[in-house]
């Protein structure tokens, strides 16, 4: 009777030591899935840009930084119409910003489009979202300014561009910023973009994608905040952004518009996600940011 008192007894602690260990190998599971996806997320996106597209008169540039090398395509403009610097988005190189450089530079400006840190044909070991790609970014503000000290400068950064940007901690500001979908912090958008794929699961994914940022980056997930530097950054400011955008929302949109100093200009396109602005609304592109750019670049 003990004997088998004990063995009836011993069914629900064997039961329960069999459920914890389906506990932890499933969290073991998901720990190594979201390492998997934290290294298919920084992995750099390095390949061939090839040379400048015929039948425009731009160089080939290469320009070092405390990164490494960024390369990228430089046009000359005419005298007194400013000069841009164009940053693409996450996995994209310079050939993503062409059709504006194109555009920009027929209206006479200067132009200088980039490959970010670790990707195109710049160096790089992998993707930082923001604090790596600054090193590129400030390096390609001051070889403007080198090469065109008498002309205003203006920026537009796309997305990771624009993050770059704005945590390159630049001295002297440019004469004239255009954020697009830029995201707020990497909280919010690694949350955004877990949660377009998994739901409601990415109450548990997000942060073990975050946690690695540590030992990937040896940065902590609050030194990645683009919001926290646009209110310091002593420039005009055009933010645009999708209202259909589920990556960088209306409302970080609407953030980082409210942060930003004056002056400054909302651009909220409808029907748009996390697209090419240009591309998908050329016209009215044109008279919001070229507008803009005019307004506080060309000397009258």
């Amino acid at each position: 009777m003990a004997d088998s008192t004990v063995s009836r007894g011993a069914r629900p602690m064997v039961r329960g030591w069999r459920w914890l260990a389906v506990a932890a190998a499933g969290l073991v599971a998901v720990a190594g899935v979201s390492w998997a996806a934290g290294s298919w997320i920084a992995q750099p996106q390095q390949h061939p840009v090839g040379p400048v597209p015929e039948g425009w008169n731009a160089q080939a540039v290469e320009i070092g930084s405390a990164e490494g090398f960024v390369r990228g395509w430089y046009a000359d403009g005419a005298p007194g119409h400013g000069a841009v610097l164009l940053l693409h988005g996450v996995r994209a190189d310079r050939r993503a910003m062409l059709p504006r450089a194109r555009a920009l530079n027929q209206r006479g400006y200067a132009v200088l489009l980039i490959d970010l840190y670790a990707h195109g044909e710049s160096d790089g070991d992998m993707i930082s979202f923001g604090p790596k790609e600054a090193a590129g970014v400030r390096s390609a503000l001051d070889w403007l300014r080198d090469r065109l000290p008498q002309e205003r400068l203006g920026v537009i950064g796309a997305s990771l561009g624009g993050a770059g940007l704005l945590l390159a901690h630049q001295g002297r500001p440019p004469d004239a910023v255009v954020l697009e979908a830029v995201f707020t912090r990497i909280e919010t958008a690694v949350d955004n973009r877990v949660r377009e794929r998994l739901g409601p699961l990415s109450a548990v994914v997000s942060p073990l994608l975050l946690g690695q940022m540590p030992l990937r980056l040896g940065l902590a997930a609050d030194q990645v905040r683009p919001v926290d530097h646009l209110a310091q950054l002593a420039a005009p400011v055009l933010v645009a952004g999708g209202a259909d955008d589920r990556y960088t929302t209306q409302a970080e949109t609407e953030q980082m518009f409210a942060v930003a100093a004056e002056p400054k200009q909302l651009w909220v396109v409808p029907g748009a996600g996390h697209v090419d602005l240009y591309r998908f609304a050329p016209q009215a592109y044109e008279a919001q940011v070229f507008g803009f750019l005019n307004r506080h670049l060309q000397k009258q």
